[in-house]
């Protein structure tokens, strides 16, 4: 892992791209990848807001070392298509993770998700059952637990258009505060705002929170999900409580499993902990 990168500019460095068909729009979609010459079904972690797959950055890279991973960046999100021209609901991004996986070339993967990225995800095991082996749903969204009211704020029209410094002081507060630590680390923080300074980026984040519908999540199909599934949580968040994840194990029948000083960003909060667990749960 001497080699992984740490900072958001050799994250992006790092990332691949290529395009997918969504809606009948070419759109691009950014992905790091590591891995691949380790055997079995990729891994493919799926973010939430308003982060990107930085988030990841010291899981994906440490579980590389035994599984082929990828960490696409969601439609509106990271380096990927940020035009104002396209769906961003967990619907679209469901259908650009069935567009990317194909363009890749696989059939079948392990999921691992976070926030939104699960709607997405849960989506997925829910429509293609046999694609999907494993899946790890972390403070995610379910059923009718989102969205919250400051994604909800982010995404009213005049957010589009207000001072930079008052909107990404906002998104910065919620990565600084977020943490359970006392003091987050700035190189996280930083990472997880940077995109949003990109043109267009704050438009883009305003579009992707008003694309948040919790429609997209009570219309599930829960009991078609067949992957195996852990619900690793950070259990002390109140964005996302618990009792979702507890909820959501019994509905598909699956595990849950707490790590205690954490709030929603678990992976920021507990990384060693979180890697442990997808290694026993993923690997061996």
């Amino acid at each position: 892992m001497s080699d992984a990168p740490t900072t958001h500019d050799e994250w992006t460095a790092a990332q691949d791209e290529t395009t997918v068909t969504v809606d009948g729009k070419e759109l691009i979609v950014a992905y790091y990848e590591a891995g691949e010459e380790n055997d079995g079904p990729p891994v493919v972690f799926v973010h939430g807001i308003p982060s990107w797959s930085f988030l990841w950055r010291d899981v994906a890279p440490a579980l590389a070392e035994d599984r082929h991973v990828i960490a696409p960046d969601l439609l509106g999100y990271g380096n990927s298509d940020m035009r104002d021209e396209f769906d961003r609901s967990i619907r679209a991004q469901e259908s650009m993770l069935d567009g990317l996986l194909d363009e890749l070339g696989h059939e079948a993967v392990d999921l691992v998700s976070h926030d939104i990225g699960a709607g997405a995800a849960l989506r997925y095991a829910a429509h293609d059952p046999d694609a999907v082996e494993r899946l790890v749903v972390s403070n995610g969204v379910c059923y009718d637990s989102w969205p919250v009211e400051f994604i909800s704020n982010l995404g009213l029209p005049e957010t589009a258009d207000a001072p930079a410094d008052e909107v990404l002081g906002q998104v910065r507060g919620a990565f600084a505060q977020g943490v359970y630590a006392d003091e987050a680390d700035e190189a996280f923080v930083e990472g997880m705002v940077a995109p949003w300074r990109r043109e267009g980026g704050q438009t883009s984040l305003s579009r992707n929170a008003v694309s948040t519908n919790t429609n997209h999540t009570t219309e599930i199909e829960y009991d078609a999900i067949s992957a195996d599934l852990l619900c690793l949580w950070g259990a002390d968040d109140t964005f996302q409580p618990l009792s979702y994840g507890e909820r959501l194990a019994e509905d598909v029948g699956g595990e849950v499993v707490e790590l205690d000083r954490a709030y929603h960003w678990v992976v920021e909060d507990r990384p060693d902990a979180y890697v442990d667990e997808l290694r026993s749960f993923l690997v061996e």
